[in-house]
Order: structure tokens, then C-alpha cells, then sequence
């Protein structure tokens, strides 16, 4: 959520904030496993939204309790703020989670990771921030990807690639929203945990609500169900953002845009390796042109948000 470089703490204010490239590694590598994850539960994709939300709340509150009696009370606006950034991040973990339904956990998650080029997009034609050339680029590179990994020309994995496309579209025109609105909840970057507790909330009881309406709901889960949604919500949702939030804010956009690339391509190669995914070679290429697509927008910007770089 910064536009100009931001200086990395003083020595000793913490292991991980010294290394805030060890720190947004492991974060990507973590959340990378979230649709994996959701996999794994079986469950319907608003379930998982919602379970998601829930068991990473108590965590999170510890964490905004600590940072209220460090800094006070957050500001009603921030409240606000991270209450609609909260709706547009239950729309799009319940876009992802059908996309991953439909196209499978790898390409959905690239797919969920076209934020990094809509983020700028809305910010240009909405609060008139610059767009730089480079950009451009990037956008036709990912439509290009986008379109290989649909499966246009023939045989491509997926139950139904081309849904599973317009909803990880969706997906990340839905996390470029959360993004854009809760930047503005995070301008104090000395409580990341309490704008994230209220939008994580938020999500939560809009994911229940919109499950509900859809018939989508069950809150009968059995075990592993509870398990492997149980190290979604605390595992990926909170500790993997917060590791993000400790690291991409102080490093450097070369650096940025490299680690960008961690999350989808490790989605892929778990995706391979746990539920034999197999796409096809053009989508594979699809996924290589989004990949270079996000690395050409990361060396053009600083991060936007602590959690605003990988979507999951």
C-alpha cells in the first residue's frame, strides 16, 4: 500500500523483520497451499469460505488486541473500510474456490494471481494513478496466458476450462477490489492484524450469507473436513498473510516481482504432485506467459498491500 520505498526496520525489532525475503517466502510457499487445501476438505466452495474466515479469527484477534494496547483504538473509517474490503474478499475466495472446481488448483490460482494486473488497471482509471508503459505489456501478456490456459485448440485439463476461467478472472478483478480498498484500512503498518481481523470477518459472514441464498452451505462437517480447514483459516489465511505483510513491504520491486512468481507456480506443481493435474501443454504456456506477466508488473510498482501480492 506504498507508492515510495519503505526503509526496513531497525536491527533487533525481530527475526523475520530483518529478513523480509525469508519472511515473504515462506508466506508465498504457505499460501500456496490453500487451494490444495480446500482440495483436500471436499467441501462446497462457500463452506470453505466461511470455515476459512471463522478459524482464522481467534489468531487474529490476539494479534489486533495486542496492536490495540500498543497504539490505541482503530479508527472508525479503518473499521469501515475493512468491511467492504472483507465483501469484495468473500466474492473472491467464492469465485477461486469454483474456479478451482472447474479448472483444477493450479490454474486457478494463477489464474486468481491476475489481481497483480488489475490492481493497477483500477487504480489508473479510478484514482488516476500513473500508468506506466511496461503495463501494457504485462496486460497482453496475461490475456494471452489466460487464453491458452482456457483451452482454446483443443484437449485442456479441467472439468470445464473456460468456466474455470471467467471465474478465476472474476476471482482476480474481485481481489484487486480487497486490495484497492483495504490499502487505504492499512495506511498504519503498525497493526496489520486489525484491518485483517475486520475484513476477515466481514467475509466471513457475507461468505455465509451468500452460501445460504446458493444452497452451498453445510455446517456439518466431519473430520478431516475440519482439519484441513482448520490449517486453512490459521495456518494459510493468517499466518501466511502475516508473513507477507512482515516481508513485501520492505523489499525492494526487483526483488517483489520474483517472489511474485512463488505462489502460482508452487499451486502448479503441488496441484501435479498431490492430485495428478496434468494441464496441457499450451496451458502450461498460458501459465509461463501470466508468470512473466507478473514479473514484468512487480519490477514496475512497489507492493500495494502486505497481502495485496499472491491471492489465496
Amino acid at each position: 500500500m506504498h507508492q515510495s520505498k519503505i526503509e526496513g526496520p531497525p536491527k533487533g525489532s525481530g527475526y523475520l523483520a530483518d529478513r523480509p525475503a525469508l519472511a515473504a517466502i515462506l508466506g508465498a510457499l504457505v499460501i500456496a497451499t490453500s487451494a490444495i487445501l480446500f482440495r483436500l476438505a471436499e467441501v462446497t466452495p462457500a463452506t470453505a469460505a466461511v470455515f476459512r474466515c471463522f478459524y482464522a479469527l481467534p489468531l487474529l484477534l490476539l494479534i489486533a488486541r495486542r496492536e490495540q494496547r500498543a497504539h490505541g483504538p482503530m479508527d472508525r473509517r479503518v473499521i469501515g473500510l475493512a468491511m467492504i474490503a472483507g465483501l469484495f474478499f468473500s466474492a473472491d475466495l467464492l469465485f477461486w474456490h469454483h474456479a478451482i472446481e472447474e479448472v483444477g488448483a493450479g490454474l486457478a490460482t494463477v489464474l486468481g494471481n491476475t489481481q497483480v494486473i488489475f490492481v493497477p488497471l483500477i487504480a489508473w482509471l479510478v484514482l488516476g494513478e500513473r500508468l506506466r508503459p511496461a503495463l501494457i505489456w504485462s496486460v497482453a501478456l496475461v490475456v494471452l496466458g489466460v487464453v491458452l490456459i482456457s483451452g482454446i485448440g483443443g484437449a485442456a485439463y479441467g472439468r470445464n476450462p473456460g468456466l474455470g476461467v471467467i471465474f478465476g478472472a472474476t476471482t482476480g478483478l474481485s481481489y484487486a477490489g480487497f486490495i484497492l480498498v483495504q490499502r487505504s484500512a492499512n495506511r498504519d503498518d503498525r497493526r496489520p492484524g486489525g484491518p485483517l481481523l475486520v475484513a476477515t470477518a466481514a467475509a466471513g459472514l457475507a461468505s455465509l450469507c451468500a452460501g445460504w441464498l446458493l444452497g452451498e452451505i453445510d455446517l456439518r462437517l466431519t473430520w478431516p473436513a475440519h482439519g484441513w480447514l482448520l490449517l486453512l483459516g490459521v495456518g494459510v489465511h493468517a499466518g501466511g498473510w502475516l508473513l507477507i505483510s512482515i516481508g513485501l513491504p520492505r523489499l525492494p520491486a526487483a526483488v517483489t516481482s520474483v517472489l511474485l512468481t512463488i505462489q502460482p507456480v508452487a499451486s502448479v506443481i503441488l496441484g501435479r504432485l498431490i492430485f495428478a493435474e496434468t494441464p496441457s501443454p499450451l496451458q502450461l504456456g498460458g501459465v509461463a506467459l501470466v508468470v512473466v506477466g507478473l514479473v514484468v508488473t512487480g519490477r514496475e510498482r512497489r507492493p500495494i498491500s502486505p497481502s495485496g501480492r499472491v491471492a489465496g
